[in-house]
Formats: structure tokens, C-alpha cells, sequence
């Protein structure tokens, strides 16, 4: 991340920086250094010290003795008193189940800057919200020419998140810093193009840390393929994932565990022998083959039911979510 810096000094001490524009988190093992770098700050620019952690950027920060807890809740009632749905009928989940939002030309138009400016507020909030990834990436799709339909399934987010504002994310103890990750993929599941869309969720020491919902970026063949794409991506997430906890001082020895539910894409990626079943994937064959050869990463097979990126490729019924 290009706006994070950090110090090394020596018995392993660490002190990490954070800007964003005139906004700064500090934090690490070094009660001095910190010390030394706010006295720096304040003889270069007019700073203020506003203490300990508990709001930045929209993003509220508790702590207690089991963990730290990140939310938006200030976030979402401004938006539903914006929106004029505080008042609103909840909905237990983010987006129907086997939704059919595509490209309606027959539907009626909406304010084109009003849906833009929404779905960019949810885009924003779903940092700290998972739970609507998926439905915010699909709404997502349709910001250049909006209809009432995608209009509707904006508001049901919204009714959505009337349900539960104070959601978030919670960091705890857990004694390991094992980084895992779940990924999954929707076959062919848009119906405007027949993409597949991919879902990958990462945890450090089990604290969910980074997930994400995407549509993929050509046709799949099938649905091994898609899979097969969705577990480059989640390779990709564990790599860069490592990469930042050696930078902060943290190495692993042990393999990164990537879950998938498909066992012709487990296969595929451990048996390099598969010729014209597999030439379109070729390149990730490659690549995942190569990371599993080097023990960097091992594939456990994890059942449907327990696969935790399930709702960031599709619209699930309600006991599921």
C-alpha cells in the first residue's frame, strides 16, 4: 500500500504510519519511536494529537479485552436519513435469491447521478460490511444506465442494512497468525454476458481481513474453469497477504491454506497432466501448480454448506446467509 510506511528499529521493534490526505493513523510496538515521530510531526506541520484510536474516515473503532471492533454505524444511519429510510420495512438479506438484474431497456429510467451517488456510498461501506459485497457489486454494474429495477435493489440494501447498522468486523486473539482463504465462484451467473463471478474471503489468525466479490473477466467453459479462476484470484490475496506480514515483521512457516469447494479444480491445480481439458487456464494452471510445488500453499477440499465466500458469488436464501 502505497500510503503506508513503516520503521524497523532493533529487537524487532516496529512503527507503522497511515496517511490519507490530512489524516493519519499511527501504531506498533514502539512506545518511543511513536513518541519521537509525533514530536517530528508537529515541528514540520500543525498537527492534533486526537488520542487513541476511535473514528477515521466514517470508520468507528472499539476496544475491549476480547478484541477490537470496526464499524460504520454513524455511516449507515446518516445514509438512511439521507435516503429517508430510517423509517423503513427491514429485509433479512442484501439481494434476492436467483435475482435476475440485467440490462432492462424496456424498464423505465432513473436519475442516473442520484444511483451513481448511492451506490458509491455503498461501495464505501462495504469496507467494514461483507455481507453486502455481492449485492453491491452487482448493483455496481449498472451505474452508466440505471433502471427502477436496479433502482429497487439499491433500496433493498438499504432496508437491508436498516436490519442491523451496527454491523462490522471484529479482531480477536487466537493464539496462531495462519492465514487462510475461501474461495468460490457462481458459474455463469450474470445474465447479460453468462460470467461467472468470483468470491474470495482471507483471514489472519481467524479475523476476516480482506474478501472480495468480482465478475469475472471472460466466458467460463465450465464450471471447473471458473472455480479454477477464482482460486488464481485467491492465490494472488494470500501471496500479497504474506508479502505485507514479512514487511511487518511476521514470517510463517507453515502453508497458506486456500478452501475451495470443487474438487475438479483441486485436481486440475495438483495434476499438471490434463492437456486440452485445460489449455484456456493454462496460465493459472502454471501459476498454482508452481505455489503448491513449493509448499507455499496447500488446497484443503471444504464442503458446500461450509464454504464461507458462498455469499459473495450469489444471492442466498435467508437461513444461509
Amino acid at each position: 500500500d502505497h500510503t503506508l510506511f513503516l520503521k524497523h528499529s532493533l529487537n524487532g521493534k516496529i512503527t507503522a504510519l497511515i496517511v490519507y490526505v490530512d489524516d493519519i493513523v499511527m501504531t506498533g510496538n514502539d512506545n518511543v519511536e511513536i513518541s519521537r515521530l509525533k514530536t517530528y510531526l508537529a515541528k514540520e506541520f500543525e498537527i492534533k494529537d486526537l488520542g487513541v484510536l476511535r473514528y477515521f474516515l466514517g470508520i468507528e473503532v472499539a476496544r475491549s479485552n476480547q478484541g477490537i471492533f470496526m464499524s460504520q454505524r454513524k455511516y449507515v444511519l446518516d445514509l438512511l436519513t439521507e435516503t429517508g429510510m430510517l423509517a423503513c420495512k427491514p429485509t433479512d438479506t442484501p439481494i434476492e435469491q436467483n435475482h435476475r438484474l440485467g440490462d432492462n431497456s424496456d424498464d423505465t429510467p432513473v436519475d442516473r447521478e442520484r444511483y451513481q451517488r448511492l451506490v458509491g456510498k455503498l461501495i464505501y461501506l462495504s469496507h467494514t460490511r461483507p455481507d453486502i459485497a455481492y449485492a453491491v457489486s452487482v448493483v455496481s454494474q449498472f451505474m452508466h444506465n440505471p433502471c427502477k429495477a436496479h433502482m429497487e435493489a439499491v433500496y433493498r440494501i438499504l432496508r437491508y442494512l436498516k436490519s442491523a447498522p451496527g454491523k462490522g468486523l471484529f479482531f480477536s486473539k487466537h493464539g496462531h497468525l495462519e492465514i487462510t482463504a475461501y474461495t468460490d465462484a457462481d458459474w455463469a451467473g450474470s445474465v447479460i454476458d453468462r460470467r461467472s463471478t468470483s468470491g474470495y474471503c482471507t483471514f489472519i489468525g481467524g479475523n476476516l481481513v480482506t474478501w472480495r466479490s468480482k465478475k469475472q473477466s471472460v466466458v467460463a467453459r465450465s464450471s471447473a474453469e471458473a472455480e479454477f479462476r477464482a482460486m488464481a484470484q485467491g492465490v494472488c490475496e494470500l501471496l500479497w497477504l504474506k508479502t505485507l506480514l514479512k514487511e511487518l515483521g511476521f514470517i510463517s512457516e507453515y502453508p497458506m491454506k486456500l478452501h475451495c469447494d470443487n474438487k475438479s479444480a483441486i485436481s486440475i491445480a495438483h495434476n499438471p497432466v490434463q492437456h486440452d481439458r485445460t489449455k484456456h487456464v493454462e496460465v493459472d494452471r502454471h501459476f498454482i501448480k508452481e505455489k503448491l510445488t513449493c509448499g507455499l500453499i496447500c488446497t484443503p477440499f471444504v464442503r458446500t454448506e461450509d464454504q464461507l465466500a458462498d455469499i459473495l458469488t450469489k444471492g442466498v436464501p435467508s437461513k444461509l446467509f
